[in-house]
């Protein structure tokens, strides 16, 4: 239930630039290796940044969660893909904050990012689960870990599950925000629910927003969490939670439900809370929200509400799991009448007078409205194996409420020579219904690759249509490969749109059509060489090198290509399918030779000369392996490097024959070190590259 705009808690300009700017930065580092001329110029940026920023306060803090970052008590948006990448890079370290400092100089970041760069999962052991010294190497940046220690939610002694760290994480996260002020990093950090509480009572007011927000971020996570954990792992956290609850004092749980004036965070926490908390925690905290939202509970819905909680708390057996559903069912209920100016009307109206009567009847339903849930519909239709077009109709609200995972459930359980579930089937395995899938946020792939492979070649338009319009990449990325696994039939289809004038457009299709082995037949990517964006180029060199007739023509096209990637993949596929075509040789002889080069693609230059057959390539070879005349008058090699390998390498696979190659062969030959002597033998060339 968004609140208007202006109730919103956003990113100042300043704080967005930043974070955008680390990101990105982060991104540079982790892509270029050490010493690329790009790294330098991103960590100066960072610096500026942060120095504008640290103009009027002395730290800057960046609170880490999975896919959000909190800064100043703002949360960013989960669906940001550049502050997204970056909240799940630095969580995957194990990284709860990071800090800045004033005074901050640029190598001390240039050295953060280059620790942060390096991949989670390939390092091994996350910078969070590491030594705690190297999280304070620098002066003026702190990463501050994910701890748990001390902390003891299962009270049986059984291990920790995955869903238990998530739930310790969160705990201690919140004790660390309540207690910022009161514990240093040496110290253990109490998670006594009562000493939290009063630490969130006695925060001073000075900084009472920023404070709030990362309070309250907790809470939702929390409330978030208690909403799927299991009764196991849930148990201690919901415990725990409802004793901290209890033990704040009424104005302040009222400020932190306020969020200052956020309306949508205001009741996406209480929904939750709803949802997962124990009924005590609720009833404080929908007291709390009724508060801060000028809205009014009379005072016999809320007796009635307490005495539904108690007998969900102390009732009997069977009455327990009874009395706390309907008392979240009233409370969810009771929320959505809290957008009307007057509180009485519509289903808080209505709530109270089922409450009020002891056999309450159900009213009629008006023509063209059915009171009974359209899943249960649908379900009573299969399991008597009748349809009518209600039942249609009643499917058809499933799918745009966004519940057509659960009703493909109930469909596979049944026979699909029942006549209604052939119907019911035969309604939802449609093009237009892919469409409603591929195009709700977020895309539910789990569902939509169930729903697919029934639809068949009419699901491929909706899917592209979708791809086409999508900007995240992460959408992009899930779209793609439904596609791909529709195999070579839709590459027709997909031909047809490559017309689009759009890159990125251009620039997918051209993936996904790599992706459809076999390509179609008399299909050609040669118009695409020579597109004017890079990143089409660089994806028309992977599909056209997949033709054998018109391999040739890709790869010399890509090795003259200005563009830095789009040349490293040419060399690349060169030098793997050991083929160069002799059009490239007087490019490939300069890159050879450019020291201005990164070493890497030099030595591929040089790697993809050695297969060349015509005589222009075997002066630069020589070149490359000679490092002219000592002072006696005798020629004499290089120091050893992957360079000069590569180059007698492919001097000695070709050019044996010629005077001067042999020459600088058995110069090689009779060096002391092994690696050039095997290089300079034709024989070991295949074990040297």
């Amino acid at each position: 239930m968004p609140g208007p705009a202006s109730e919103r808690a956003t990113l100042s300009r300043d704080l967005a630039d930043f974070l955008i700017e680390l990101s990105i930065a982060l991104h540079k580092h982790a892509m270029y290796p050490e010493g690329h001329p790009s790294l330098a110029p991103a960590a100066a940026g960072v610096t500026r940044r942060a120095e504008l920023l640290l103009e009027d306060r002395s730290t800057l803090s960046l609170g880490v969660a999975r896919q959000q970052l909190v800064i100043e008590g703002v949360a960013t948006d989960a669906k940001h893909p550049v502050l997204a990448e970056l909240a799940g890079r630095l969580h995957r370290h194990h990284l709860g904050a990071v800090t800045f400092r004033r005074g901050v100089p640029v190598d001390e970041v240039a050295a953060v990012l280059k620790a942060l760069a390096v991949d989670a999962e390939r390092r091994g052991q996350p910078l969070g689960l590491g030594a705690p010294e190297r999280l304070r190497a620098w002066v003026h940046v702190q990463l501050h870990p994910l701890t748990y220690e001390r902390l003891e939610l299962v009270d049986d002694g059984a291990p920790t599950s995955e869903r238990g760290a998530r739930a310790a994480q969160l705990w201690v996260g919140l004790a660390r925000a309540a207690l910022t002020a009161q514990t240093s990093d040496d110290q253990p950090t109490p998670t006594e629910p009562a000493v939290i509480a009063r630490a969130i009572d006695d925060h001073p007011r000075t900084d009472a927003a920023a404070y709030d927000q990362v309070i309250v971020g907790y809470l939702l996570q929390i409330a978030d969490e208690l909403k799927t954990a299991g009764s196991a792992d849930a148990v201690a956290l919901r415990r725990r939670t409802s004793r901290l609850i209890r033990a704040l004092k009424p104005e302040t749980l009222r400020r932190l439900v306020d969020m200052g004036g956020d309306f949508s965070q205001r009741h996406k926490f209480v929904y939750d809370a709803t949802d997962g908390m124990a009924v005590d925690a609720v009833l404080e905290i929908v007291q709390a929200a009724a508060d801060s939202s000028h809205q009014t509970i009379s005072h016999s819905l809320v007796r009635m509400l307490s005495k539904l909680a108690a007998h969900a708390e102390g009732g009997a057996a069977e009455v327990r799991p009874q009395a706390d559903a309907a008392l979240r069912d009233q409370v969810r209920q009771l929320l959505q009448g809290w957008t009307l100016t007057d509180p009485t009307p519509g289903a808080y109206g209505a709530a109270l007078q089922r409450m009020a009567r002891a056999a309450p009847e159900r009213p009629a339903a008006s023509e063209g409205e059915y009171a009974t849930e359209p899943d249960r519909i649908v379900a009573m239709a299969l399991e008597v194996d009748a349809v009518n077009a209600h039942v249609l109709a009643a499917a058809d609200r499933v799918v745009r409420e966004g519940r057509l995972g659960q009703l493909l459930d109930a469909l596979a359980e049944v026979s699909e020579s029942e006549g209604a579930a052939s119907e019911v089937w035969a309604r939802l395995a449609t093009a237009d219904v892919v469409r409603q899938l591929a195009t709700r946020e977020p895309v539910d792939f789990k569902t939509l690759e169930r729903l697919v492979p029934r639809v068949g070649l009419p699901a491929a338009a909706p899917l592209l249509d979708a791809l086409a319009a999508a900007e995240a990449r992460g959408v992009r990325r899930g779209l793609l490969a439904q596609l791909a696994r529709m195999g070579p039939e839709i590459g027709s289809l997909v031909i047809q749109r490559l017309g689009d004038p759009r890159w990125y457009v251009t620039r997918n299709l051209l993936g996904l059509l790599e992706e459809l082995s076999p390509l179609p037949q008399g299909f050609s990517a040669a118009a695409y060489l020579r597109h004017a964006d890079a990143r089409v180029r660089w994806q028309a060199v992977k599909v056209q090198v997949k033709l054998p007739a018109e391999r040739d023509e890709a790869l010399a096209l890509g090795l003259q290509d200005q563009d830095p990637r789009t040349l490293r993949l040419a060399l690349g596929l060169a030098v793997a399918l050991q083929s160069c075509p002799d059009s490239a040789v007087p490019v490939l002889a300069g890159r050879a030779l450019d020291r201005s080069l990164p070493p890497d693609v030099r030595t591929l230059a040089v790697r993809a000369l050695g297969y060349a057959r015509t005589r222009a390539a075997l002066e630069p070879l020589l070149r490359v392996a000679s490092a002219g005349r000592t002072l006696f008058g005798r020629e004499k090699l290089p120091p050893k490097s992957s360079d000069l390998l590569a180059a007698l390498a492919g001097l000695a696979s070709a050019w044996q024959q010629d005077p001067r190659a042999s020459a600088v062969l058995r110069r090689a030959a009779a060096s002391s070190d092994p690696d050039i002597q095997a290089a300079a033998d034709a024989g070991g060339r295949g074990s040297e590259l």
